[in-house]
């Protein structure tokens, strides 16, 4: 946090569902342990993680905090300024920790970022609908979960590459999940699984296009198209398609923001780290991993509403599979809800996916139960769109949780 830039707070509401996970929080963030004791009731409300505060700034928030009713853990070293900076987590009612938005919006340090910050993330925990703009639509997205169905038009997709080995397969399939309910169709002609090999635009072209083309004139089921690169996008847009499905989340190809502002597209953000081809190679270990993911899913966000792409037209993606262990997957899955504090739609991809085989064993087309699980718990956490293969099974799956998350 420079004094002549504003400072970057990395905050985001914790999903804490049992003492374990509360005790995992605190005894990161460093809180004494005989504290520890004392914090753990006063934890049943609205939690605020902040990463990496200044001690002078964390002790001017725990003061806050406490004059309002409510109470921040930070480090046992923070007090006397041990550390030079510590991760704070604000405990407290809404109300209450309103009112300390209020109080701090007026301190030195630039607090009034902070101040910023947190009633927005209060205001994006309780979002529950949201506007969605492509080219072609409005649409309302959260009165209830909705389904999107892949088709994968090439030969080496982990699930069903090879399957549809003509255009006219491919648009048999996508009309019949149409039939099926399918709310979104998302086209791909290039594998993303991991260790997958590149292939060229003209490639991804001649596999994309006539599926785009043989399903925009005959359903009226967005379509979108799961592409990193521009000159696919601005093709596959001029015939038909309404959304890009960006895996690099506009890292990979410089000019795809400028399609995405140009054409008026919804754009879904992914998280991934490097390439397909190299994701699970190396050291996969995150410091903080929602935190992690958030703070990159952010950035990408403001650098698309930089070049002209305006937040309804966004949605995002945690990018289950992309970069991280069968045990991240998981927990991503169970802390879903962490990602509402990037106020757009939340699109979750967990068909079929090796995490599944982890637990279950089982080649891809024989994780069903799995995959329906796994739906389950994202919606359950905070997931507006699921991105799965059976659209007929799943949608029986999404109507029956929905009708329990809303009795």
């Amino acid at each position: 946090m420079g004094n002549n830039s504003s400072p970057d707070y990395r905050l985001r509401c914790l999903s804490l569902r049992s003492s374990h996970d509360i005790l995992e929080v605190l005894r990161k963030v460093g809180v004494d342990p005989y504290g520890i004791e004392a914090m753990l009731p006063k934890m049943t409300n609205l939690n605020i993680l902040i990463e990496g505060v200044e001690c002078k700034i964390a002790n001017i928030i725990k003061q806050e905090m406490l004059s309002v009713g409510g109470d921040a853990a930070v480090s046992r070293y923070a007090v006397s300024c041990g550390v030079a900076a510590t991760d704070v987590v604000i405990m407290g009612t809404v109300k209450q920790v309103q009112r300390f938005a209020e109080k701090i919006a007026i301190q030195p340090f630039k607090l009034g970022y902070l101040a910023n910050a947190v009633k927005e993330a209060v205001s994006n925990r309780a979002k529950d609908l949201f506007v969605l703009r492509t080219c072609r639509r409005e649409m309302v997205i959260g009165d209830r979960s909705l389904v999107m169905g892949v088709i994968n038009v090439t030969p080496d997709s982990f699930s069903d590459g090879g399957k549809f080995p003509s255009p006219a397969a491919a648009i048999e399939h996508g009309l019949k999940m149409a039939d099926e309910g399918a709310d979104f169709i998302d086209i791909g002609g290039e594998s993303t699984r991991p260790g997958a090999k590149p292939v060229s635009p003209r490639e991804e072209l001649k596999r994309i296009i006539p599926v785009v083309k043989g399903l925009s004139g005959r359903i009226d089921v967005p379509l979108s198209v799961d592409t990193t690169k521009a000159e696919v996008a601005k093709a596959a847009l001029d015939q038909g398609a309404e959304i890009i499905n960006d895996i690099s989340a506009l890292r990979f190809d410089d000019s795809m923001p400028k399609v995405i502002a140009e054409n008026r597209a919804a754009v879904i953000l992914m998280h991934m780290r490097g390439t397909p081809r190299t994701m699970q190679e190396g050291d996969l270990s995150y410091s903080s991993l929602c935190g992690e993911i958030i703070h990159f899913l952010r950035q990408q966000m403001d650098r698309a509403v930089q070049s002209g792409v305006p937040p309804e037209q966004m949605m995002v993606d945690p990018g289950i599979g992309f970069g991280k262990t069968p045990g991240d997957n998981m927990k991503l899955l169970k802390h879903l809800s962490e990602f509402k504090v990037l106020g757009r739609p939340i699109v979750s991809g967990v068909s079929r996916k090796s995490f599944i085989g982890k637990v279950l064993g089982g080649e891809p087309m024989e994780r069903g139960e799995g995959t329906a699980a796994a739906v389950v718990v994202s919606i359950m956490n905070g997931s507006n769109v699921v991105r799965v293969h059976d659209v007929g099974a799943i949608k029986k799956v999404v109507a029956m949780t929905d009708a329990i998350i809303a009795s």
